[in-house]
């Protein structure tokens, strides 16, 4: 009988299965992150993880080198990613299992760059941090060792499952829209009001807004897939999920979106990684403001 493979979300029970099972290796990595004290996920792992979770910090593993000119979270090199998962002992038959105690909004960051680097097995705790110990299921403190040298996975980096657009794609879309612009930041920053991180308000002009935290439930899970297909629907329209771009303020809580999309059924949509912080770095880039 082949083994499950769980590719979008996982729930506290299959994981904890998971977990107990001594026939099926899985790694799990807590993405913590706090935008505003980035050593405050860290010291959050140090206090409390689920058991045998590794952690990797949003802006030093799952982010590059900023230019000033590439947005706030470019991403990383894919080769050195790569080789980060393998020294956590990722192979290339591995089921990762990736949370935080955010909504999902950088465990989806986690799961779409191994999906960037070619990794199929890998999904998002549903309901993070805060599931697991509503279902009564233990913590532990400290760090997790890693593994020795010697002892790490065999991770290869394989074709990507996922796309990328980048801005001079999108300003072109200005001219001859083929594609349709999703940005998941919440609404009134989309329109240009309460910005706090980023040195400009507003958005990609024709883009439209799915702020990300509409995808789940009052309990922090995922909506049912017949629930987030029809809510896409509407902000779709008549665009097709693989002529449709998903990005925020600096292409971290887009995937989030693109995570439900897949969860949805409606795959095939692609990452703008640079998202606003990048587009409004280059005062030459339109600006729009308001609810279009």
């Amino acid at each position: 009988m082949p083994q499950a493979v769980w590719t979008t979300l996982i729930s506290c029970a299959d994981l904890h299965a998971l977990r107990q099972d001594p026939g099926r290796h899985s790694v799990l990595i807590d993405c913590s992150f706090d935008l505003t004290d980035p050593a405050a996920g860290r010291e959050a792992y140090h206090q409390s993880h689920l058991p045998g979770a590794f952690y990797l910090h949003l802006d030093n593993e799952l982010s590059g080198e900023k230019t000033g000119s590439n947005g706030r979270h470019p991403l990383p090199d894919a080769d050195a990613l790569t080789a980060r998962l393998r020294a956590l002992g990722v192979n290339d038959d591995t089921q990762v299992v990736v949370y935080d105690a955010q909504g999902g909004m950088y465990a989806a960051r986690a799961w779409w760059l191994l999906r960037w680097v070619g990794h199929q097995a890998v999904a998002v705790l549903d309901g993070g941090k805060q599931a697991w110990v509503a279902a009564g299921l233990p913590l532990e403190s400290g760090t997790t060792p890693e593994p020795e040298a010697l002892a790490g996975g065999n991770l290869t980096r394989r074709p990507s499952l996922v796309g990328t657009v980048d801005a001079d794609t999108l300003m072109a879309n200005l001219q001859s829209p083929t594609r349709l612009v999703v940005d998941a930041r919440a609404p009134d920053r989309f329109r240009g009001e309460n910005e706090t991180l980023d040195p400009v308000g507003g958005h990609i002009p024709g883009a439209v807004n799915r702020c990300f935290k509409d995808n789940l439930q009052p309990d922090g899970r995922f909506k049912p897939a017949e629930a987030l297909r029809g809510e896409f629907g509407g902000v779709l329209g008549a665009t097709p999920a693989e002529r449709a771009v998903m990005q925020c303020g600096s292409g971290v809580t887009a995937c989030h979106n693109l995570l439900a999309l897949e969860v949805a059924g409606l795959p095939g949509a692609a990452l703008y990684p640079g998202s606003w912080s990048e587009w409004c770095a280059d005062p030459a880039r339109p600006v729009a403001t308001g609810d279009r």
